[in-house]
C-alpha cells in the first residue's frame, strides 16, 4: 500500500461518527442488515486489497444490477418541484422490495438512504426539501446492501430539464459529458497488469482538455463485503504504483467541477461537500471488476443515462 493510500484509509476512518440516528426510515425485519444498521459503526475491512473469487463477483454483479435499477429510478424521478427528500423516499421504499438495504442509512449516523448533491454541492449531500429547478445539476450516489452481504454502489448526474428549450445551459451540458468521458476514459485503463495511477492519469487528461478540474479529496473504492476498502482510486495524476490483478473489484467515480476542485465540508450537516468557489460539478459512478482479459462493469444499465 502506498503512502498516498495509507493516508486515503486514515483519513476515511478518521471521519467524524455522528452517532446512530433516531427518526431514520423503516427498513422491514426481514431485509439483511450491515453491521452499522444499528449502531451507526462499521465493521473494520481488510488493510490489504481483496480479490475475489468467481462466486463473490457473481455476488457483487447482482449488488450492482440493484444498485443500478434504484439509481436509475431515483434519476427517473429528478424534476422540476420534486425534492430531494421526495426521491429518497420512493428509492428507499424500491430498494427494501428488491430485498436490499439502503447502505448509506446510518452509515457513520447518515440520516437518509440515497446521497442527493445539487449545484456546487459535490457529494455527500442529505436530500432535502428545496424542490428542485429547470437547470440544477443533481447528482445522486445510490448504494445498496444485499442479503448475500455484499455492497452495490454507483452514481450518476442529472441535468434538471434537459428535455425543455433553454432550460439547461451549455456550460452544464459540456462538464457533465466531460464527467461521462473521464470514467469511460478511465474504464480503458482497466485491465490486469495495468497501474492503478493510470485511472487518475486519463481522468486528468479529459479534464485538461476539457477545461475543468477534477476533486482530489475524495476518491474511489475497493467494494465487497466492506463498503469502502482498498484499493482506493485517485481521480488525478497519482503515483499509487498498484499493479490491476483480477478478482480486484473497486469504484471509479470522478467529481468534475467546472471551476477549482478546492472543497469543504458543511459545519452545519458535517456531511455535504460543497465547491470553495460555488462553481458547480457532476459525478459518475460505476463498480469495475478487473478480469482475466480485461474488466467487467457490474453497474451497467440504461445506455442512455451513461
Amino acid at each position: 500500500m502506498s503512502q498516498l493510500q495509507g493516508e486515503l484509509l486514515r483519513r476515511l476512518a478518521a471521519r467524524p461518527f455522528l452517532g446512530a440516528r433516531r427518526g431514520l426510515r423503516t427498513v422491514p425485519a426481514h431485509i439483511f442488515r450491515p453491521p452499522y444498521a444499528v449502531s451507526g459503526v462499521p465493521a473494520a475491512v481488510p488493510p490489504h486489497v481483496v480479490l475475489h473469487n468467481t462466486e463473490e463477483v457473481a455476488a457483487l454483479r447482482r449488488a450492482g444490477r440493484i444498485a443500478r435499477d434504484a439509481l436509475e429510478l431515483a434519476c427517473s424521478l429528478a424534476a422540476a418541484g420534486k425534492t430531494t427528500n421526495e426521491v429518497d423516499a420512493e428509492v428507499h421504499e424500491a430498494i427494501v422490495a428488491l430485498g436490499a438495504y439502503p447502505a448509506p442509512l446510518n452509515y457513520r449516523g447518515f440520516p437518509k438512504s440515497v446521497c442527493a448533491a445539487v449545484n456546487e454541492e459535490i457529494c455527500h449531500g442529505i436530500p432535502s426539501d428545496r424542490p428542485l429547478k429547470p437547470g440544477d445539476i443533481c447528482k445522486f450516489d445510490v448504494s445498496i446492501y444485499t442479503k448475500e452481504g455484499f455492497f452495490g454502489d454507483n452514481c450518476a448526474t442529472v441535468l434538471v430539464g434537459r428535455d425543455q428549450d433553454g432550460a439547461v445551459d451549455a456550460a452544464a451540458i459540456a462538464l457533465d459529458a466531460a464527467t461521462k468521458e473521464s470514467v469511460a476514459a478511465a474504464l480503458e485503463r482497466c485491465v490486469p497488469g495495468g497501474c492503478l495511477s493510470d485511472l487518475g492519469h486519463a481522468i486528468a487528461d479529459v479534464c485538461d482538455a476539457r477545461g475543468f478540474s477534477s476533486v482530489e479529496n475524495f476518491c474511489g473504492h475497493g467494494i465487497g463485503r466492506g463498503f469502502h476498502m482498498a484499493p482506493y482510486v485517485q481521480h488525478f495524476r497519482n503515483d499509487d504504483k498498484l499493479r490491476l490483478e483480477p478478482g480486484m473489484v473497486f469504484t471509479i467515480e470522478p467529481m468534475i467541477c467546472e471551476g477549482s476542485s478546492d472543497c469543504r465540508v458543511l459545519e452545519v450537516d458535517g456531511w455535504t461537500v460543497v465547491t470553495l468557489d460555488g462553481k458547480r460539478a457532476a459525478q459518475y459512478e460505476h463498480m469495475v471488476a478487473i478480469t482475466n482479459d480485461g474488466h467487467e462493469v457490474l453497474t451497467v444499465g440504461d445506455p442512455a443515462l451513461f
